[in-house]
């Protein structure tokens, strides 16, 4: 976690962006209020030239990371200066395999349409690996989870069901 955290390069995972905020904006007010304490309050405006050269690592920091974290999703970079997608950036699950931006932070790899995370297999919502486990995934509507055919395979499609129709 934390690797080149001002580098522009790569792609991070909710968790380390989600502490970037936290931690970040913590040692920032912590450089504030020392700053503040060993001025005194005499109301000079040197100290907030001296919080300026703070704020410029910090918000260096804060664009790399958020960079990275667009980058997971898939985006560019600048995506971030979209209002509240930094909101957005902290649930949404990062792109499954490798992308334009690098490899999968979680180590999650897609091999020939098939997902691969620690020794599970997931296709399709279905779990087809060694232990257990669900990972998302749309079967089908009301036909058979197990079972799908397509509308030319399936030999009961008399009536013009296709696979994934509720009500004809």
């Amino acid at each position: 976690m934390f690797k080149n955290p001002f580098s522009f390069e790569g792609r991070i995972r909710r968790l380390e962006y989600g502490l970037s905020h936290l931690i970040g904006t913590f040692i920032f007010y912590v450089i504030a209020f020392l700053v503040g304490a060993i001025s005194g309050s005499s109301g000079d405006d040197g100290i907030f030239a001296i919080l300026f050269l703070f704020y410029i690592p910090y918000l260096w920091f804060i664009w790399a990371q958020g960079a990275k974290r667009c980058h997971d999703l898939g985006n560019s970079g600048w995506w971030q200066l979209i209002p509240f997608y930094a909101l957005w950036m902290l649930f949404q699950d990062g792109q499954p395999g490798p992308n334009q931006y690098g490899e999968n932070p979680k180590g999650i790899q897609v091999i020939g349409g098939q997902t691969y995370q620690g020794g599970q297999t997931y296709q399709g919502g279905q779990n087809t690996g060694t232990s257990g486990g669900y990972q998302g995934g749309y079967s089908g509507g009301h036909n058979n989870p197990t079972t799908n055919y397509s509308s030319t395979e399936n030999p009961s499609n008399s009536g013009g069901y296709k696979d994934g129709d509720l009500y004809k």
